[in-house]
Formats: C-alpha cells, sequence, structure tokens
C-alpha cells in the first residue's frame, strides 16, 4: 500500500512504516519514548511491535530498549476518562517526560484518543504516533486530529483537535482480532462506501463474510477518510459527512455503556447507520430499495439489538450532548443519494422512533 502524505499527516503501510518510523525517532533524538496499550495489546501486539521495530535498524534497537516506557490500561470504553488520562500524566511527570519526548498509542480507537488528548494536553502538547491495531482503528480512529474521552458517561465530550505526527498501518496486528472487533470496523467501512461517490457501496454491499475483506478494501476506505479531512480539517463542511450513523450510534453507544448489553463503538454505529438511512429516506426522500438493501446487509454481520419503547426516550434524551447541536436541536447527516449527503438536518422525535422501528423489525 502507497503511503499517504499530507500536510497535516502522514500514513505509512507495513515494513515501510516501521522504517519510517525509525527514521522519526531517531532524527528527533527523542529523550524518552512511552508506549501507551491496553492490557490486550499489551500481550497481543506489543512484542510484535518491538520486533518489527527493531529489525530496522540496530540504533533504533538500541535506543526503543533504553528509552521506551509501557503504560497500559484497562481495555474498554470505560478507561477513556479523566482519572485515566490523570494516572498517565502523573506517570509521565514521575519519569521526567518532557515536551521533546514521545508517545506511541499502539492500541484500537480507544487508545488512540486517549492517548492523544493525554499527549496534546501535557505541557500543552507533545508529539505523538498512532500505531493502530484494530480494523476501526485504522480505518478511523486513528486518523484525523480528533482526540477525546468521555465524562459521566457522555462519549468524547472533553476532547482536542491535534494530528499524529506519524500514522503507521500493520495489517498484521489483525490476525489478533475476534470477528466481533473485525466488525466493529467494518461499520465504519459501511459507512465510508455510502458517503462516497465512487461506487464502493457497490463493492462492500457483495461481502458475504467478513473474511472477505482485504487490504485493498481498507486501503480505500481510509483514502475516503483522508481526502474529506484533507478537504475539511476542522468540521466546518464536508468532515460532517464522516458523523453519518453517529448522531444516533454515539447516543445508542452512550446509553449501553456500562450496562449488561454494552456494544462496541462500531456495533453502534451498525445501528446508527440503518436508523439515519431509513431517516434519511422519510425526511429527504432517499431511496427505499437502497435503504432496505443497506439494513438487509447490516443485519447479515450484526446482531439486532432490542429497545424497548423506554430504552429509545432515554436514547433520544442523550442527543442533547452531541457535539453537532445547533443550541439544543440535535443537527443529522443524512443520505440525499449513495455519495451526496445534507448535513446539518433537523429531525423530528417521531420519526426517529419510526426509525427504530424499522431497524427492529
Amino acid at each position: 500500500m502507497k503511503e499517504i502524505i499530507s500536510d497535516k499527516f502522514s500514513i505509512f503501510f507495513g515494513s515501510d512504516g516501521y522504517l519510517k518510523l525509525a527514521n522519526f525517532i531517531l532524527e528527533n533524538n527523542f529523550n524518552k519514548i512511552l508506549i501507551l496499550t491496553d492490557e490486550n495489546t499489551k500481550v497481543h501486539c506489543l512484542e510484535l511491535f518491538f520486533s518489527n521495530i527493531k529489525k530496522t535498524d540496530k540504533k533504533i534497537e538500541d535506543m526503543i530498549s533504553s528509552i521506551s516506557y509501557n503504560f497500559s490500561v484497562e481495555p474498554g470504553e470505560n478507561a477513556k476518562n479523566l482519572k485515566t488520562s490523570n494516572h498517565i500524566w502523573e506517570f509521565l511527570t514521575e519519569n521526567g517526560f518532557k515536551r521533546n519526548d514521545l508517545i506511541i498509542n499502539l492500541g484500537g480507537g480507544m487508545v488512540s484518543d486517549l492517548g492523544g488528548f493525554v499527549a496534546s494536553t501535557f505541557m500543552r502538547g507533545i508529539q505523538f504516533v498512532n500505531v493502530p491495531t484494530t480494523l476501526l482503528g485504522m480505518v478511523d480512529a486513528s486518523i484525523g486530529g480528533k482526540t477525546g474521552i468521555d465524562l459521566n458517561g457522555i462519549k468524547n465530550i472533553i476532547g482536542t483537535f491535534q494530528f499524529a505526527k506519524l500514522v503507521l498501518i500493520d495489517i498484521e496486528f489483525l490476525n489478533s482480532l475476534s470477528k466481533k472487533q473485525i466488525a466493529a470496523g467494518y461499520a465504519e467501512m459501511i459507512k465510508h462506501s455510502l458517503i462516497d461517490n465512487n461506487h464502493e457501496w457497490e463493492k462492500i454491499s457483495q461481502i458475504n463474510s467478513l473474511e472477505d475483506i482485504n487490504s485493498e478494501m481498507i486501503y480505500k476506505s481510509i483514502n475516503i477518510k483522508v481526502n474529506i479531512i484533507e478537504s475539511d480539517p476542522m468540521e466546518s463542511n464536508i468532515r460532517k459527512h464522516l458523523n453519518f450513523g453517529h448522531t444516533l450510534g454515539h447516543a445508542i453507544e452512550t446509553y449501553l455503556l456500562g450496562s449488561e448489553r454494552e456494544i462496541l463503538h462500531g456495533e453502534a454505529i451498525a445501528i446508527g447507520l440503518i436508523l439515519e438511512t431509513y431517516i434519511s429516506y422519510l425526511k429527504i426522500n432517499f431511496d427505499l430499495k437502497i435503504t432496505k438493501e443497506i439494513k438487509n446487509h447490516i443485519d447479515q454481520h450484526y446482531e439486532i439489538i432490542d429497545f424497548s419503547e423506554e430504552s429509545i426516550i432515554k436514547i433520544i434524551d442523550l442527543l442533547k450532548y452531541d457535539k453537532k447541536n445547533n443550541n439544543d436541536e440535535p443537527m443529522f447527516v443524512l443520505l440525499n443519494n449513495v455519495g451526496e449527503m445534507k448535513i446539518n438536518q433537523p429531525v423530528e422525535i417521531e420519526l426517529i422512533k419510526e426509525a427504530f422501528e424499522f431497524y427492529q423489525n
């Protein structure tokens, strides 16, 4: 896969990516490097990361061995909060980290969100690198400069815009993932295909098994997001397209967080895609046939979750915390056609309830 270079960030792949990262570390002559993981990536990915980067250069092998620290957090969204951030800030301070040091976020979306936030706020900002180990991290969370933590169960309500200096994508990490984790990342690939106008949905819709996802599809999905971010890095216009499926998806994720029915971010987004596609049909006359095709495809890969009427009301109430709101009114991103979006769309509560009924039937 060919490297992706922009004014604000660079994305490298595989063995070439490790070489670029090694050169970046050597050129900057960092005094200390923190490798942030969660307990899962510490077990399944840290040794592979060390092995691959040490192969690049004897100097980097010696440097990584002598100046790198590991800090590991609990896995899952519940760790993405101020308490965990504070523990990492304290660790950095106690170990003498300064503004000219580096954080490498080795993990999924939670790790890159958390690590990016910690780095962007410690000493008013130190450099960080993202090395995503999940499909969701590769096609979405590690790219784009959004960092964030949750507060009182509200997802990403505290955060910054700060781009990683470098993103290294190594597909080999996907071998450690469960089918559930692959599905979580696939939801973002579905979203990218729907907001893109280059017939990607036609290709994605033909995937019958998650095992059919290949590196070319992953690379294309990354490029769709990159092209949007380059046009609108601070989300004033076209970047809002990336929020398709996320208005209700985030509310569902927040509602289920910490419960017995807690789901992964991508699983919530898959539900949000169905709901917001159907709202697009109700609100702006998006094609009903394609709406049903999207629902059938997502139903093929994700378990349908039952929501009571009371749950739906509580999920709708959580929309008041959405960052896209105009005053207190939730603003949706809706599909006009595949690859053609309408942003800043108000949606009536009754249409949301109707969309839940469509999702569950």
